[in-house]
């Protein structure tokens, strides 16, 4: 069940809303724990009982973990913990993956002329990769190494603890809230009444987000596709327009699933951990990395950086350090070598950045967010490529292309959008004859300028003050996503 689908805005959210505050009445915190329980089982349940199946066991086997290190307190138990979890995701996430690697190294170290024996190659399995495994699996860790630790952790019943993994709002793609960010919340009588303050913001927030997704993510999706799907016929200029589009894309899908999650949370009276803090805004690789899927980053640094020793055993172990890290978080986003050379490349921005100490560079602000802004947009050329022969393909384009016209099916794809049909209608759009390609250009323009100055939705939601006008946004943002729902389309993080 998606975020942008007509079942959840019209049925499942404000059934749940309902359901909640109505339990809410008794008091009872153990009722409505239950039933965001049950609302999360239903959710995850929705795509395939696989999704909820696998989901379960790993609940139970975590929780069996967990009751395990409250009694004692062994790194052995913890270290199975975290390989079992490691284990599932490997299973369905990495797994075919290593398969086929695995078979092309064997068939490469076979004499020349000789042939693999028919049959001895390993099959895959194909498996489909259950909602959100990449996201509770990472929480989960956390809440053992916690556990383990004693930091930050006290026990928890099974019904808190699953609601805590299931919670519906985090699930599909984060944020990855830990344990302490949600259970507390689950205890708290006061988060059990309606409270408007947190109705107008999370409606505010969701409407935001939901035209965020529908009307500017999407819009921005069919060019991408189009110049993905059709790399050879591009030329320099068309290579740019689709690395920007891209960029601007993964930005407005992200921040837009992060907005809507943001404000169903506030609709059920809790707060997530922000996880997108304009990024565009970002004047170095080190400061885009603490905007963009901050919990990720949180998630890596607390997790992994520091127990590998961060910043504290001298200047070649940090920055070793800091290419695993960024290897690993590419190899997360998925099992393609696009994602780890992806993940390498950041890396070693961030690698460099330390060594020259960018920090220092005096340049003014709006200059450092341009540059910033050029290498995360020709980096995430790297991150959409489908392969490692059409990323080259598209950077042979950008930098042989040539400059000529707009590729036409880019003015073609755009010009059918039903708001730009409107503009035609009225005349506007005739006005400008020939130069179709005008009105694409000036809507990617203006998305990058509102990236570097307009605030982020946690800002405006936090310090909302309700006037007619945002009202009117508001109900219209809504009713302008709910009718552009025709075409349903997954969030990109929600394939991590």
């Amino acid at each position: 069940m998606l975020f942008n689908s007509y079942v959840f805005i019209l049925l499942f959210l404000p059934l749940v809303l309902i359901g909640y505050y109505a339990l809410g009445k008794s008091g009872d915190c153990r009722r409505t724990t239950g039933f965001l329980l049950l609302a999360g089982l239903c959710f995850a349940g929705y795509q395939s009982i696989y999704s909820l199946a696998v989901l379960l066991v790993s609940i139970l086997v975590n929780f069996w973990f967990l009751k395990w290190l409250e009694k004692r307190q062994s790194k052995a138990v913890l270290a199975l913990g975290i390989a079992f979890n490691l284990g599932l995701l490997f299973v369905f996430k990495y797994l075919d993956f290593f398969i086929e690697n695995l078979n092309l190294l064997l068939e490469a170290l076979l004499p020349a002329g000789v042939q693999f024996p028919l049959g001895a190659q390993l099959s895959s399995l194909s498996l489909i990769l259950p909602l959100g495994i990449s996201f509770y699996t990472f929480g989960q860790i956390a809440v053992l190494a916690d556990c383990y630790s004693k930091k930050n952790y006290e026990k928890y019943t099974l019904c808190e603890y699953a609601c805590y993994v299931s919670f519906f709002p985090k699930l599909i793609q984060g944020p990855i809230a830990f344990h302490n960010e949600i259970i507390p919340g689950l205890r708290d009588k006061n988060a059990l009444k309606i409270n408007y303050d947190n109705l107008c913001r999370g409606i505010y927030a969701f409407a935001l987000g939901l035209g965020k997704k529908v009307l500017l993510a999407d819009t921005l999706a069919k060019t991408v596709n189009i110049g993905y799907n059709n790399v050879g016929a591009l030329n320099s200029w068309d290579a740019i327009l689709v690395m920007v589009c891209y960029s601007l894309q993964i930005y407005f899908d992200f921040s837009g699933y992060c907005d809507m999650a943001y404000g169903i949370g506030y609709l059920l009276n809790r707060k997530l951990p922000v996880n997108f803090n304009s990024p565009y805004k970002a004047e170095s690789i080190s400061d885009f990395w603490d905007r963009w899927h901050m919990t990720l980053t949180r998630f890596f640094t607390r997790y992994l950086y520091i127990p590998l020793g961060g910043s504290r055993k001298g200047k070649i172990r940090t920055l070793v350090n800091i290419m695993i890290v960024f290897l690993l978080s590419g190899l997360w986003h998925g099992a393609n070598w696009t994602f780890i050379l992806w993940g390498a490349f950041h890396g070693i921005l961030k690698v460099f950045e330390r060594v020259v100490r960018v920090e220092n560079w005096k340049l003014p602000g709006l200059l450092k967010r341009f540059i910033t802004f050029v290498i995360v947009t020709f980096a995430w050329s790297i991150f959409r490529a489908d392969s490692l022969s059409q990323l080259l393909q598209l950077w042979d384009r950008l930098f042989h292309g040539g400059f000529g016209r707009l590729y036409s099916p880019f003015i073609e794809g755009f010009a059918d959008l039903v708001e730009v049909s409107v503009l035609r209608r009225i005349g506007i759009a005739g006005l400008l004859g020939g130069n179709q390609w005008i009105l694409l250009s000036a809507f990617v323009v203006v998305l990058v300028l509102a990236c570097f100055f307009m605030k982020n939705t946690q800002e405006k939601a936090e310090n909302l003050k309700l006037t007619k006008w945002k009202m009117a946004v508001t109900i219209i943002l809504m009713i302008w996503g709910i009718m552009s729902l025709a075409e349903i389309s997954e969030f990109i993080y929600s394939n991590f």
